[in-house]
């Protein structure tokens, strides 16, 4: 059975985005250090556009297959011409009950019950499936996420959006991986207690 991984940038106050959900501020806190580990131990997480920056875009996927954004994380990609930003992933799914058609061939859209269809993907072969955002996402599907792995950033945002809307409750979380960078950056893997 495949797991649904959160794999989230967060400030240290937990904000994944700027109030408006701009996430672009995290781009000066990274290092080569930094991308060097995301890029040899996530690549499939990096975009197809930073995929040929970096010189991997034939680098295969180490934990995920498949990737699940919603529809505010794919359009500032879109805005720029993306519409296929990790067609290096067999599966490429945006949740939205806005948009008519997928932009791409290879993007399917997810307009029905979230949960339900997250649940049906999980029981397929294959490797992960990677909750790329946001909020709203991690809120609906809080409890089918298997594991959380935070990208902490060394800084403090005061207010933002959170890394989700789900309310009160104490979610045990079981410390599996902790990384940390010179560049003041944390990597922090959670399994979901049982």
């Amino acid at each position: 059975m495949r797991r649904l991984t959160y794999f989230i940038a967060t400030s240290v106050d937990g904000f994944i985005g700027a109030p408006d959900g701009d996430g672009d501020f995290f781009y000066s806190h990274l290092d080569a250090e930094f991308v060097g580990f995301l890029a040899a131990e996530y690549p499939e997480t990096i975009s197809a556009q930073g995929r040929v920056q970096l010189g991997i875009a034939d680098a295969a996927p180490k934990r995920f297959d498949a990737v699940i954004m919603g529809r505010r994380t794919y359009e500032p990609g879109l805005e720029q011409g993306m519409t296929s930003p990790y067609g290096h992933l067999p599966e490429q799914y945006v949740v939205s009950r806005s948009l008519a058609a997928p932009p791409d061939p290879q993007v399917r859209l997810i307009s029905g019950h979230l949960a339900a269809e997250v649940r049906e993907l999980k029981a397929r072969d294959g490797l992960g499936i990677w909750l790329c955002g946001g909020a709203d996402l991690a809120t609906q599907l809080i409890d089918e996420i298997d594991e959380i792995i935070v990208k902490t950033y060394p800084v403090f945002a005061g207010t933002g959006m959170p890394m989700s809307r789900a309310g009160f409750g104490a979610r045990p979380l079981e410390l599996t991986a902790v990384r940390t960078f010179g560049g003041g950056q944390v990597v922090t893997t959670y399994a979901r207690g049982r």
